[in-house]
């Protein structure tokens, strides 16, 4: 069975467990890069393999979310790929052209906050903080917002953070997830 066909059957639940799981793995090889000199060989590596699992939770996210609205996670799908693309090819200096990536990851955080808020099978206010987080990407392009870096970053990952942690301990409302809301309110 492939990973989309697996995906297709899996139930909402095991769904947002794996998708903590890849979350938090990302999280991990991420923060290791990090640590090791940017310019190096093992933090390059580290990062390359790091944004390929984000690819891979892009993708749990859009089966995820697609019974949501399949054209908002479908763009945030896309968005977030064309993010993980741009970066490798900035860091493996395949491109002479500089496009942030964080133009990208912040229009994701803005559509996936949304579709977390109407879910209905995810606390809401893990959507309005990728909502905020998403802004702060986008407000980080500017350069009056340069002194808020240190915030934005944190915030960031706090916000990433929180559902990734939500997906891995409670995982998803199996009820609302089967019928998600899509912001409609229920009779």
């Amino acid at each position: 069975m492939s990973f989309i066909e697996s995906m297709r059957a899996a139930t909402p639940k095991t769904k947002a467990r794996f998708a903590g799981a890849v979350y938090f793995t990302y999280f991990i090889l991420a923060f290791t890069g990090a640590a090791f000199d940017p310019h190096g060989a093992v933090a390059r590596f580290l990062n390359v393999v790091s944004l390929a699992i984000y690819a891979v939770l892009t993708m749990i996210f859009y089966f995820m979310f697609k019974p949501v609205s399949k054209s908002v996670s479908l763009l945030a799908a896309l968005t977030s790929l064309a993010g993980c693309i741009f970066s490798v090819m900035q860091m493996l200096q395949l491109t002479r052209y500089v496009i942030s990536p964080l133009i990208f990851f912040g229009c994701y955080c803005l559509l996936l906050g949304q579709l977390v808020i109407r879910s209905g099978f995810l606390p809401r206010i893990l959507g309005a903080l990728l909502v905020v987080a998403g802004v702060g990407w986008l407000l980080f392009l500017f350069p009056f917002a340069k002194p808020l870096a240190t915030v934005t970053e944190v915030f960031g990952i706090l916000a990433e953070g929180a559902l990734c942690l939500w997906l891995l301990i409670a995982g998803v409302s199996p009820a609302r997830a089967e019928k998600p809301t899509g912001g409609k309110k229920r009779a």
